[in-house]
């Protein structure tokens, strides 16, 4: 018996992998190949490619493909509907797999409803890609990114809080995290 919840409109393809407690709700599928950690939510209408990763306790909300060469690392959260690409500049009548690049989505990311992750790039540590956003390059740890195409507006805390850093310090307001800014990179204390 399985360790792991899918429900009966979903199919999960033998040789996928799912790790212990995750569960896959409504008008999923996992291909042959997938690897998917523990303790994962992956919600209604989801594609996971079979040569994706997604490591544990992520959230994977509605309508969303993980395609091939996309790599998630664990405690990640995807918004419902955003967008991974694989394909760099695709076109109907050119075939172009041998050409994936590799996507990689750091710990503890965020990315919201709607936003647009193109191809080859990083989200790094922690970072907030807002709603709607598209990243078009990669993605420094704890960065809060907005727009088309997607711009830093400031640094997040673990917690999803915004920092305000003062002389290149910084202490979360919401849970007292500290983070030094040096070199335009944030690290913590």
């Amino acid at each position: 018996m399985a360790d792991y919840f899918v429900h009966e409109s979903s199919y999960v393809d033998e040789g996928a992998k799912i790790g212990k407690g995750t569960k896959i709700w409504h008008f999923s599928h996992v291909l042959a190949g997938a690897e998917i950690g523990q303790d994962v939510s992956i919600g209604q209408n989801v594609n996971v490619g079979g040569k994706a990763r997604v490591g544990n306790r992520c959230k994977i909300q509605n309508n969303v493909s993980i395609y091939d060469m996309v790599e998630i690392e664990d405690d990640v959260f995807c918004g419902p509907s955003m967008v991974f690409t694989n394909v760099f500049n695709p076109r109907a009548f050119i075939a172009r797999k041998h050409e994936y690049r590799r996507t990689l989505v750091r710990r503890g990311a965020t990315i919201g409803a709607n936003a647009t992750i193109v191809c080859g790039t990083t989200v790094g540590r922690y970072a907030f890609v807002a709603a709607g956003a598209v990243v078009t390059r990669d993605v420094p740890d704890f960065a809060l990114m907005t727009g088309v195409p997607a711009k830093q507006k400031g640094w997040m805390c673990k917690c999803a809080v915004r920092l305000n850093f003062v002389g290149g310090k910084a202490k979360c307001e919401a849970c007292g995290e500290q983070y030094v800014l040096e070199n335009a990179a944030v690290r913590e204390a």
